[in-house]
């Protein structure tokens, strides 16, 4: 299993290519973004990208009590990352986020039940993207999301 907690989800090809390889040879791959923005045209660009994820068997869940910001990673129920970094260009090419690696701690685990406790809270927007095609003004943002 791999989870991912982002507020802003702008993906390259590379780790498109990654999150549904990964999720259609069954790795359970979980994405939870905010089911309200804080940045309207960011949260167009993020939607954008749930129905060729969703088409290839990854899950996506919108955090509907409100914005959410955390930044964390699970994998496996062994490892985690949490920090500042975001899945977006800038975070991931051009700013210096930081981030902590845990591995087989005590922390991993409450991770993993905030995670638990978080999709919970969550609407799944699968069926609502399932084929869904890119609309023209998905694509211009497409375009300008290494700036966002």
């Amino acid at each position: 299993m791999f989870y991912i907690i982002t507020p802003y989800l702008i993906l390259d090809d590379e780790l498109i290519s990654e999150l549904t390889l990964a999720a259609m040879r069954g790795v359970e791959v979980r994405i939870i973004t905010p089911g309200i923005p804080d940045k309207k045209l960011v949260y167009q660009v993020t939607r954008s990208y749930y129905g060729c994820l969703v088409d290839r068997g990854v899950r996506i869940f919108e955090y509907t009590p409100g914005f959410c910001h955390a930044k964390m990673m699970l994998c496996d129920g062994e490892t985690a990352a949490v920090g500042t970094i975001n899945l977006d260009y800038r975070s991931l090419y051009l700013h210096f986020e930081n981030g902590v690696f845990l591995s087989r701690c005590g922390a991993v685990e409450d991770i993993r039940a905030d995670f638990l406790n978080t999709f919970a809270q969550c609407r799944e927007v699968t069926e609502d993207y399932q084929g869904k095609k890119l609309t023209l003004w998905q694509t211009l943002l497409r375009l300008f999301a290494p700036l966002l």
